[in-house]
């Protein structure tokens, strides 16, 4: 099994789940941005240019939230809610929320703020960005009240929306009234899988 992979990245959720499943895993490295990732070798694996990219013998499958799909359905049953689960929709709800609620904003910010030389960066859409980020957190700061994690116990949707969340408050995401996210954020940061893909 390979992953392309870069750091800081989406990447590391892919990574993260196989940490937490126990499946062996080679890296393929890139830097965000690195020519290579454009060039013509990567293109004919992943036509987007991006990581994650997952090669599981004759599948290959990018875009991060169906590769968790994919190894939580094949590998990991424990870690995902099916259609019979009391939680299903829950978990289908907070699985795919990082990609349709919080990574757009989060983009946006990121594009403003780091990605832009300064002479081209918009401190306001910066700013309306980030406002759009905070409302995102709101509801995800009321659903996990009184919750551990997202859905039940530990499922592939913490290693999505979770690390959507840990990567809002890295980037300057307004926290101080979010004590559930806050302490979600923290209790995801100190699993040993989390660790081990960070320094990946």
């Amino acid at each position: 099994m390979k992953v392309y992979f870069a750091p800081n990245s989406r990447a590391v959720r892919t990574v993260w789940l196989l940490e937490e499943i126990g499946r062996t895993y080679e890296l393929e490295r890139f830097t965000l941005g690195q020519r290579e990732m454009r060039g013509p070798e990567y293109s004919r694996i992943n036509p987007n240019g991006r990581v994650p990219t997952l090669i599981d013998g004759d599948v290959t499958i990018s875009e991060s939230t169906a590769i968790a799909q994919y190894l939580g359905a094949k590998y990991a049953p424990h870690l995902i809610r099916g259609p019979d689960h009391p939680d299903f929709a829950l978990y289908l709800q907070w699985l795919h929320y990082a990609e349709g609620m919080i990574m757009p904003p989060i983009n946006n910010y990121v594009v403003e703020t780091i990605l832009l030389p300064p002479e081209r960066r918009n401190p306001e859409m910066a700013a309306r960005a980030l406002k759009v980020l905070n409302r995102t957190l709101d509801a995800a700061e009321v659903h996990m009240a009184g919750r551990e994690y997202i859905a039940g116990d530990f499922t592939v949707a913490d290693t999505i929306t979770g690390h959507a969340i840990i990567m809002s408050r890295r980037l300057g995401a307004d926290f101080g009234a979010l004590a559930n996210l806050s302490a979600y954020a923290d209790r995801l940061e100190a699993r040993p899988a989390f660790r081990s893909a960070e320094s990946a």
